[in-house]
């Protein structure tokens, strides 16, 4: 055995990770994280060009209206946004996880970007408005890309989808009230508070200009009848080039219709944001954690969306570094914010794309379209790029997901509509960051509060379930905990079980199932002690069953298996037939337990009288007098000592009993046949007093008078030391 626990312990330790290698994976995954593009390059086929090619081509012809688009959300130059669609559609896809995940300007992102923005002192000068957007996307990605070296991508899972799902339809709305201005050409000032926005709108709605409402109703009528007749098409480039036709056919520009202007034909240029602008960063830092966080959640939840239909593991901390490194080229190369699409990226799945060149395919075209295309742009009315993003903002407002989570999971939707409501009514980086805690607050709530099911064997006696409406067993509790054993848990653990312990007063002994217990420390430890203390206090105890040997051994290094005791820990297979026939009493499942819960109780003969004496007599237990063994002692050797009734079997009669006591099993004890004057003075007596109670119900109903039980019965009178006679019965 020794060499055994030698073997076992030099295994452990040669197991137990060595101080550096932490830092050594964190440094691996860093090089391997970097040198990403070398890895898609050199298993890159060529049998994959043609349907990357044909995948990236089919994405810019959405890209192109929707970068142009998005800038103007965010209040910026639509050469920004091609700037963006560019820079970020190559570098997000070279340092990515995904194959399909498309990176680049989206609409929530550009809504957060304004919302950020709009309130700075000097967002009306064009040159340092641009500057702040670009130091904020530098700060988004140097966020996204510390999460992703130091690995916490595992953070994403902490926000649930109710704050993408509601932070989104929220986000849908207000753009389409911010559109609105554009699409009738009134002349209401930025501002993301959809308050502010809807009664500006109000005001100017009698200086629509009507050439300009009919070009983009115009758009939107188009839109909805190509989404449901024609959706392969590419409405959102149709529109545009139809209405630029529009435009440049019947002079409309001429007559007070807003357009784009030409855009430069050139790269995307290297320009530095103001880095050692600390006040600026100061102001937006808080903007950019939020686009950070709500960004990542996005750009996560499309990737594993795609990859559930395609098989493709997905690396979270990769994605996060590819999510930030997209970004701090937007910022160096006057861009602005990016994120993941969910349209583009299905865009680019359904097109057959088969790697992450197709992304920066897709970036590549947008460039070559900057310069063939640029001087068109002069003819792109403002009015159908606002008709694109009602449209598209419309589609935001996911309303079946909305009545799923509200119906499924109503914590859930509590959150949706908490975080839809703020996105609404507060800025919308505070709006984010209050769903995610929102979302945290409810995680933790879960994890505090374990489940504790009260349970019985299922018909069959092989497993278990929750117990429901069957009569529990009046002597052992079985109970099982579904969570963690931790400090901010154990609370709550151990309430319940307290409730427990009150519900049910005759149950002196408790099994715990504990397999779904994965961690404990010592806080819950401490609760277990004071669990088996108040057990033990009512004469019972504590069992464990079904631990993990994780959970073992912290209670064995911790002392709490001397004190509990080892023969406490009991296996599955033999926990209730253990507790059955070397610690349950079996008499009170034939004198007291109507029902046969566990499989060992199944052949037991039932002599129930308790709730035939109780009905009768209308007797409580508090009603029936006892009498401690010292006490019954004494008026033993009193001139007139009373009456000494034993009610247990004859088998456990001999084995010991009170002196002079007479033998009268319950079950034959007739209370009109004892031929005793109702004023005689009679003592009970039994192993721990339960039975010697009922006895004392019934001759009490009958009209005996003087009745008192023997308090803790033959147990306690063996514990005091009192002197037993012991009979041979044949």
């Amino acid at each position: 055995m020794a060499t055994i626990q030698l073997e076992a312990g030099r295994r452990a330790r040669l197991s137990r990770p060595l101080p550096y290698e932490p830092l050594f994976e964190t440094g691996r995954f860093i090089l391997s994280a970097f040198v990403r593009p070398f890895a898609i390059f050199r298993s890159y086929r060529r049998s994959d060009l043609r349907p990357d090619l044909i995948a990236g081509l089919t994405v810019a012809v959405i890209l192109l209206p929707q970068a142009i688009a998005y800038a103007l959300i965010a209040d910026l130059p639509p050469v920004v946004g091609l700037y963006t669609a560019i820079i970020a559609a190559i570098v997000g896809a070279l340092w990515g996880s995904s194959a399909h995940l498309h990176t680049g300007p989206t609409n929530a992102a550009s809504l957060l970007v304004l919302s950020t923005l709009a309130v700075l002192p000097y967002a009306h000068d064009s040159h340092a408005y641009v500057a702040a957007a670009s130091l904020m996307a530098l700060l988004v990605g140097i966020f996204r890309l510390a999460m992703g070296v130091f690995r916490l991508g595992v953070l994403v899972n902490f926000v649930s989808d109710s704050v993408v799902v509601g932070f989104t339809a929220g986000a849908g709305v207000l753009i389409m009230f911010n559109q609105i201005k554009h699409l009738l050409r009134l002349d209401v000032p930025n501002d993301p508070g959809l308050i502010d926005t809807a009664r500006n709108t109000l005001l100017q709605l009698p200086a629509t200009h009507t050439p300009s409402m009919m070009v983009g109703v115009g758009v939107i009528v188009m839109l909805v009848l190509l989404r449901r007749f024609r959706p392969s098409w590419p409405g959102p480039l149709i529109g545009v080039i139809l209405a630029g036709a529009a435009v440049w056919l019947f002079q409309l520009d001429a007559n007070g219709v807003h357009v784009i202007g030409a855009l430069p034909r050139e790269l995307p240029p290297l320009t530095p944001p103001p880095l050692f602008d600390l006040h600026l960063i100061g102001q937006i830092s808080t903007g950019a954690l939020a686009v950070a966080a709500i960004g990542l959640v996005e750009a996560m939840s499309i990737a594993r969306a795609i990859s559930g239909l395609t098989g493709q593991r997905i690396n979270s901390n990769q994605e996060f570094v590819g999510q930030g490194l997209a970004n701090i080229a937007a910022g160096l190369f006057s861009g602005y914010t990016c994120s993941g699409s969910f349209t583009r990226s299905a865009v680019n799945y359904r097109a057959g794309a088969r790697t992450a060149m197709s992304s920066v395919f897709s970036g590549t075209f947008v460039l070559l379209a900057m310069f063939l295309f640029a001087p068109l742009a002069a003819y792109i009315p403002r009015t159908a790029l606002a008709a694109v993003l009602i449209v598209i903002a419309w589609g935001m407002i996911d309303r079946k997901q909305m009545v799923q989570i509200w119906r499924t999971s109503r914590p859930e939707g509590w959150i949706m509509v908490a975080t839809l409501s703020a996105t609404l009514l507060l800025p919308l980086e505070f709006a984010v960051l209050t769903g995610i805690l929102a979302s945290l607050a409810y995680y933790v709530l879960q994890k505090s509060m374990p489940r504790v099911l009260d349970m019985a064997p299922t018909p069959d006696f092989r497993h278990f379930e929750e117990r429901g409406d069957r009569d529990p067993c009046p002597q052992l509790g079985v109970l099982s905990i579904v969570g963690d054993l931790y400090f901010g848990a154990a609370p709550n653990v151990e309430e319940a079980l307290r409730r427990h312990m009150a519900a049910f007063p005759d149950q002196r002994y408790l099994l715990l199932r504990m397999h779904n217990v994965t961690h404990l420390d010592i806080s819950g430890l401490h609760m277990l002690e004071t669990i088996v203390r108040a057990y033990r206090e009512r004469g019972g105890d504590v069992y464990l069953m079904k631990l993990r040997a994780s959970i073992y051994e912290f209670m064995k290094t911790a002392g709490f298996v001397d004190t509990l005791g080892e023969d406490h820990f009991l296996s599955e297979e033999k926990a209730i037939s253990h507790l059955f026939y070397h610690v349950l009493d079996p008499v009170v499942c034939i004198y007291e337990c109507p029902a046969r819960a566990f499989f060992e109780c199944q052949n037991l003969p039932k002599m129930l009288t308790s709730s035939s004496v109780c009905q009768a007599g209308n007797l409580k237990e508090k009603d029936v007098k006892s009498l401690s063994p010292a006490d019954l002692w004494l008026a033993l050797h009193q001139p007139q000592p009373p009456i000494v009734i034993d009610v247990r079997e004859p088998r456990e009669f001999s084995r010991g009993h009170i002196p002079g006591a007479r033998l009268i099993p319950l079950s034959q004890l007739d209370a009109q046949r004892l031929n005793l004057d109702k004023g005689t003075s009679i003592v009970l007596a039994c192993r721990t007093g339960r039975r010697s109670r009922i006895a004392a119900q019934m001759l009490m109903a009958a009209g005996y008078r003087n009745v008192c039980n023997v308090d803790g019965g033959m147990v306690a009178w063996e514990e005091a030391g009192l002197l037993e006679a012991i009979e041979e019965f044949v």
